[in-house]
């Protein structure tokens, strides 16, 4: 799918606000609305210690809470290119996000048949994802993109 550039201005605008906010999850969320469109927002917070992520932030409490945890699935597809090659996961359909997710159900409950997972990278390690989701065949690589200066002004937030 491809959107139209959204104005640098525009654009650091909406970084700008991120910054001064003091909880940086809604700017982020509503900023990411903007710049790309999800229906579920959802930030993760990784914990090598424990080799889980912790859910930090969710556009849809109800079905994703805060604090929700899952394994890292490291060994998983989704875990080589996500976690350990710092690379964007695009699932372009239900079938993606069923072959890496084991919540993909309740995933398609939520109208979400596609998904892009950002890492959000900081002293070379991944501290997170920035996770959104939206119907089938949404997300397109350039995406990531548009997304990757978001996270990188919300690494030291993590």
């Amino acid at each position: 799918m491809s959107r139209p550039e959204i104005p640098p201005d525009r654009r650091d605008a909406l970084l700008a606000e991120m910054r001064a906010a003091a909880d940086p999850w809604p700017a982020l969320d509503a900023a990411l609305a903007e710049v790309v469109g999800h229906t579920l927002f959802t930030v993760m917070l990784v914990d090598w210690r424990t080799e889980e992520a912790a859910r930090i932030y969710s556009n849809q409490p109800e079905a994703y809470p805060v604090k929700g945890r899952k394994p890292l699935g490291a060994l998983t597809e989704w875990g080589a290119q996500v976690l350990e090659r710092q690379q964007p996961f695009i699932g372009y359909d239900a079938d993606d996000i069923a072959r890496v997710f084991p919540d993909h159900e309740t995933i398609a409950a939520l109208g979400c048949a596609s998904v892009l997972n950002v890492p959000v990278i900081a002293e070379g390690q991944v501290r997170g994802t920035l996770n959104l989701l939206h119907e089938a065949g949404f997300y397109a690589p350039g995406d990531a993109d548009r997304v990757r200066p978001f996270a990188e002004i919300v690494a030291d937030r993590l």
